[in-house]
């Protein structure tokens, strides 16, 4: 049985080579937002652990790729995974300003969360006119 399943339309190659530093964009941004809501000082560290999760996801969307040559799966995906932990690592504890994390994550989050609805949105009318990809479960 497994693991990840696969619904809906594919996810093209070049959106999920996106997906880790989207993700971790958009934590850093409410990360950010959250320090400017209590008042905390003016610069917000890096964090390994938020690119290890953004990693993560893009682990759970690689199942769901359209790939465009076989070879990709096995010699692009793992290895591109590898690079954003490792970068991750590397920025652990840089420094960048706040309202820099907050302008750009928190646009990134509302454009994450709008795109969430507009897939949610098309695979329930696909499935509704009875023309809904079929799961790769």
């Amino acid at each position: 049985m497994p693991v990840l399943c696969a619904v809906g339309r594919p996810l093209p190659l070049t959106t999920w080579l996106a997906v880790p530093f989207l993700f971790s964009t958009a934590v850093l941004g409410l990360t950010g937002l959250g320090g400017v809501l209590v008042g905390a000082p003016g610069h917000l560290a890096l964090s390994g652990p938020v690119f290890g999760a953004g990693v993560a996801v893009g682990v759970a969307a690689s199942g769901t790729v359209e790939w465009t040559a076989a070879w990709q799966r096995g010699w692009l995906r793992w290895p591109y995974l590898v690079c954003v932990l490792v970068l991750g690592l590397l920025l652990d504890g840089v420094r960048v300003p706040v309202v820099a994390a907050v302008c750009l994550g928190v646009p990134v989050t509302a454009l994450l969360v709008a795109q969430y609805f507009l897939e949610r949105r098309r695979t329930a009318a696909l499935a509704e006119a009875g023309a809904a990809p079929a799961s790769r479960c």
